[in-house]
Formats: structure tokens, sequence, C-alpha cells
């Protein structure tokens, strides 16, 4: 055998010992690895549980005057500015009062004559209760002769044309005196007329007072001017007109509340009295505490819906109330900061529902939904419809939540009933006990792909770092 045969031979023998080697290695390699899907575990623990809503919104007073004039006309004084502390009854704006005065004196003017034709009514009333009597006196003496006459005419002492004119006499004064009564009458009548005259001219001149005194603006109210929206030699258009102009607003900055919106979905869970936690984005890292005051009956959309536009596209809200704790707040006051909140600061508030104590829990994520058929509905539909499968399975399904337990080596699927939860955990009312070991990730396999009877293994640190 030359030489190069043997080299040849040895450099095949080697590099079939190495095969042999790498074969052993991957073997030995393969036995060695880990069994199984890699999760991580949890253990059910009972714990407190605190249901929240959350919302956001605005920071406004509890308390707010909006300030409009009653009357309209320039404001020629100007008292007040943003910021300043009034009291009730304080002078905040004059509104210029010229033609108010005009007005005011043609109504006392148109008062005074109604109250003038009065006295003349009266007047001749009188004048024409004593022309009345003078008449009546007459009437009787004309009655008398008359009755006299009727004797002498039978007597034959006067003729017929004696009787006739004495009767006559007496027919013009019963006359007379109708004409008289019907003149008091209707003396009486003007009197009355007058009379309801003068109410008229009282009512009018009052009104025209009123609204003169109306051109000096008043505080209905404590507290503070929170907004001042006009500036002096503006005019305004007074509220006995149309709606008016807002001049500025009142509120008691003492007591603050937020107005946030909740859905539709939370809503009911909502109750007054509830406990708030209430974050402010002006202070970062600050809670301050609060309680729910007003649940809005009426959704805050309700006023743009209308018949022809209703549908269940749109957003649902109820706006809900809550009245800012002052205790809260009181560290971060100070004779530079009296009122830490303002109108209008954005505020987010967690609104606690419920709570229950001693209950068995686990983290969220270990709770996911499973879907089932029920194949008695299933071939009913079928026999009912003549659908196909697919059509009928998309139909049918129904869903569990469940939760998986690590059993030795292998996952086991567990129906759960679930309650109330917080942002971390939830409540499970049955299916797990506290101190079973459950499955709580990674949360992919636990959603989609985790099954019952997988094999899983814990996962081991060293794995997570090696992702990293």
């Amino acid at each position: 055998m030359t030489q190069r045969s043997k080299k040849t031979n040895w450099l095949l023998i080697s590099l079939v010992g190495i095969l042999a080697i790498l074969a052993v290695v991957a073997v030995i390699k393969g036995s060695s690895k880990p069994k199984g899907k890699a999760v991580t575990l949890t253990v059910a623990e009972k714990r407190t549980i605190k249901e929240t809503v959350s919302a956001s919104g605005k920071i406004f007073p509890e308390t707010e005057v909006k300030i409009s004039s009653d009357v309209s006309g320039e404001i020629v004084e100007l008292y007040v500015k943003e910021g300043d502390s009034v009291v009730v009854g304080q002078i905040l704006a004059k509104i210029n009062p010229d033609a108010y005065v005009s007005a005011v004196e043609r109504g006392e003017a148109s008062l005074n004559s109604s109250k003038a034709q009065l006295s003349i009514s009266r007047s001749q009333i009188e004048s024409n209760r004593a022309q009345k009597e003078q008449i009546t006196a007459q009437l009787e003496n004309a009655r008398t002769i008359h009755k006299r006459n009727e004797q002498l005419k039978k007597d034959g002492v006067i003729s017929q044309a004696e009787l006739d004119q004495s009767l006559a006499t007496l027919r013009q004064l019963e006359a007379n005196l109708r004409s008289a009564e019907a003149s008091i009458r209707g003396s009486q009548q003007n009197a009355e007329a007058s009379e309801f005259s003068i109410k008229g001219a009282s009512a009018s001149l009052k009104e025209l007072k009123t609204s003169l005194n109306r051109t000096t603006i008043k505080s209905p109210t404590s507290g503070i001017v929170s907004k001042l929206s006009v500036e002096k030699g503006e005019r305004v258009v007074g509220t006995m007109q149309m709606t008016g102009t807002e001049m500025m607003r009142i509120s008691n900055l003492n007591t603050m509340e937020v107005q946030v919106d909740v859905s539709e979905n939370d809503i009911l869970k909502v109750a007054v009295d509830d406990d708030v936690d209430i974050e402010v984005d002006a202070y970062i890292g600050k809670k301050f505490k609060g309680k729910v005051t007003q649940i809005a009956n009426s959704a805050s959309n309700i006023a743009s819906t209308s018949a022809a536009s209703l549908n269940t596209d749109q957003v649902t809200n109820f706006v809900v109330k809550i009245r800012v704790d002052e205790k809260s707040y009181q560290d971060i006051k100070s004779d530079l900061v009296k009122y830490p909140l303002r109108p209008g600061m954005s505020a987010s508030v967690d609104i606690y529902t419920e709570e229950v104590k001693d209950v068995v829990a686990v983290p969220i994520q270990c709770v996911t939904v499973r879907e089932k058929v029920d194949p008695n509905k299933k071939k009913l539909d079928k026999k009912a419809t003549g659908s196909s499968d697919n059509a009928e399975s998309d139909v049918n399904i129904e869903f569990d939540e469940v939760v998986f337990l690590m059993d030795a080596d292998t996952a086991k699927m567990i129906k759960v009933e679930t309650g109330i939860q917080d942002d971390e955990y939830i409540m499970i009312k049955s299916g797990v006990n506290a101190g079973d070991n459950l499955i709580s990730g990674p949360y992919a396999e636990i959603s989609k792909s985790l099954k019952s009877g997988d094999k899983v293994r814990k996962k081991e640190e060293k794995e997570d770092k090696k992702k990293e």
C-alpha cells in the first residue's frame, strides 16, 4: 500500500469518527432539552378588590352664577375686575340710565293724568247727583200741582188746557229725572275707567322704575369674580329682549366639583356617595379625594338628537358630578395660592363602585375565553334551515370563561365564574381555590393556542434574559 493510500484511509477514519462524535453530542443535547411550552405561573390568593369606573372631565365651581343685565345699554361704570371677592348686594357695574330716567318721568306724567281724570269723573258724579235731587224736588211739586188741577178741573174751576199744561210739566220732569240718573251712571263708569287707567299707569311706572333700578348691577351671591367678559364702554343686550350678554361669573371657589362623562355601559354601576380618586393634570402625582353628588338622568347628548336621526352608533354618555374634598388639597394652599383648583382644569377620576374583601382573585391575564358549540342546537338549526355546517357554527358559537392550571407538567383548562375586577386582579367566584397554581403567561398562548392537556413547563429566568 502506498504512502498516499494510507493517508487517505486515515482521513476517512478521522472524518467518520468526527461525525460519530457530533451525532452523539446531538443526541445528548436533544435528550437534555426541556420539553413542553415555557409558561409563567402565579398563585391564586385571597384579596380585597375595588371595582372602579374611570372617566375624565373638567373642574367647575359647585356654585357658579352667570351675571347678565336685564336692560340694554352702555356700561358707564365697572367696579370689579377678575379675581375680586364680592358679597351679596355689592354693586358690580352700571348701565347708562338716561333713557330709563326719561321713561320713568313719562310714566309718572301718565299716572298723574289718569288721577286727574278720576277726580274730574268723581266731580261730575257729585254734580249729576245734585241735579237729580233738584229735579226730584221739582217733580214732587209738579205731581202735587197736577193732582190739585185734576180736582179743580172736576169742579170746573180750570180749563182742560191748564190741566194738560200741568201734565206736560210733570212728564218733562220725569224725563229729566231719568236723564240725570243716566248721567250719574255714565259718570260712575268714567270714574271706574279712570281707576283702571290709574292701575295700568301705576303698573307701567313700577316696571319702568324696575328697569331704572336694574341699570345698577348688584351681586346676587358672595364669591369670586371668576370670569369677566366685558369692559367699561361696551354695550350689552338685556335679557328682557333676548338671551342677553353675559357680563361676568361669580363662583364659590371654596367648593369645587368635577364633571365627567360616564358611558352608558358604566353609568348603572355608579351611585351617589361613591368614593372617588381624582387626578388633576396641573398637579402631577397628586391625588385628590371626592364623592359622587349627582348623576344625570338623561344622556348629555339627548338635546342634539331627534326621532329622525336616532341611531345606535352615537356615543351615549351621562354627566356625573363629583364634589372635591377640600381637605385633600389643604396642603397645597398658601397665601399666594388661595384657590389651587380653578374652573376649567382637566381632571380624570376613578370612581369606586363596589368593594369585596377576602375573595379568591387572580391576575386579569390569567382569564380568557374558549368557544363551545351546542350540538343539539346545531342539529335543530340544520334541520330547520337546511344551512351548511360552517354557517351554523358561526351562529351557534358560545363562550366560556376559563383559566389554565398547571397539573404536574400538563395544562388543565378549568371553567370559572368571575366577579368584579380592578386594574390588575379579577374575582373568581367558582372554579379556582386559593393556592392553586395558574398559568399567567405568555398572553398569546393563554388567549389563543394553549389547550387542555398541552405539555408545559415553568419558564426559567435565563430564558427571559436570553430573549432580552
